[in-house]
């Protein structure tokens, strides 16, 4: 087991043998490539975490009624491919527990790790980039190539939800590779999040999911605390869309890449998402879908 620091979320303090959710962040801004920061994203977001009230209107739910532990922050090594390993390992502990995993970022790139424990048969990633490059900076693990990591890890289907950035090699393989869904901010537009999300739901119902959440995936003229900023984004309601239809088939989930050097409104976003995914997996885990 890795060795937590202390913090936490909200109505996250349940005792760990009781608990069913586990949250835990991941300080890690390693591969920078823009902006740096997105280490401090996990405090930021815990912090805003008390701004709520415990009840939760649309499911009539109280937090205070979910057992959730926030087990603080992970160490990370300054080495990508060791942060990985050991967010890999922290993940791999939590399972053989019984519990779910809540990862909070951090860079993208800790998300292999999660994904190479849970072992999803779908991958599904709100992000503006599409992150399917082999290697960036020198490493193979930075978090350009999150994406592209979890692709090799074994999963069978991949959707990528309002991507709008990336090398024209990386569209290309989106289009080649049979295993990745592609969906635009373009398309999302054009199409509708509802219909959308229809598609997605039909395709991975009954499979084992991991669900991922890049704070970038929103247009930064709405959260722009962000690392690596892009316009012409998804919204936060729909992200919440998001949660709400596919959260309940997800084994595993993270809000990554939030970058407090806004006025809060990044890490508030994140914070009420985490939230409203907790509640709407807990739902549908009694209801059992």
């Amino acid at each position: 087991m890795q060795y937590f620091s202390s913090s936490f979320f909200a109505d996250a303090d349940s005792s760990y043998e009781e608990a069913h959710y586990v949250i835990f962040g991941i300080p890690y801004d390693g591969t920078t490539s823009y902006i740096s920061g997105t280490r401090d994203g996990p405090k930021a977001i815990r912090e805003v975490s008390y701004n709520f009230e415990t009840y939760i209107p649309e499911f009539d739910l109280d937090m205070t009624d979910i057992p959730v532990k926030d087990m603080g922050d992970l160490e990370p090594s300054s080495v990508p491919e060791m942060v990985v390993a050991e967010v890999e390992s922290a993940v791999r502990d939590f399972l053989e527990d019984g519990k779910f995993p809540i990862m909070l970022g951090g860079e993208h790139s800790a998300t292999v790790g999660a994904v190479r424990a849970i072992k999803p048969d779908c991958y599904i990633v709100c992000d503006a980039h599409l992150d399917l490059r082999d290697e960036y900076g020198d490493t193979p693990y930075n978090h350009a190539c999150a994406t592209r990591r979890v692709l090799e890890s074994g999963v069978s289907e991949i959707y990528i939800i309002g991507g709008r950035s990336g090398p024209r090699d990386e569209f290309d393989l989106a289009k080649e590779d049979e295993r990745i869904h592609l969906y635009t901010s373009d398309e999302v537009r054009r199409l509708g999040i509802s219909s959308v999300l229809k598609t997605i739901e039909e395709r991975i119902s009954g499979k084992k999911c991991y669900l991922s959440i890049d704070a970038d995936a929103i247009d930064c003229c709405l959260t722009p605390g962000l690392g690596t900023p892009e316009p012409f984004g998804l919204t936060p309601l729909d992200i919440k869309e998001v949660v709400d239809v596919l959260g309940k088939y997800a084994s595993g989930f993270d809000y990554m890449e939030v970058c407090p050097i806004d006025a809060g409104q990044t890490a508030a976003v994140a914070s009420k998402i985490i939230r409203e995914f907790i509640a709407v997996n807990r739902m549908s885990s009694e209801k059992k879908y």
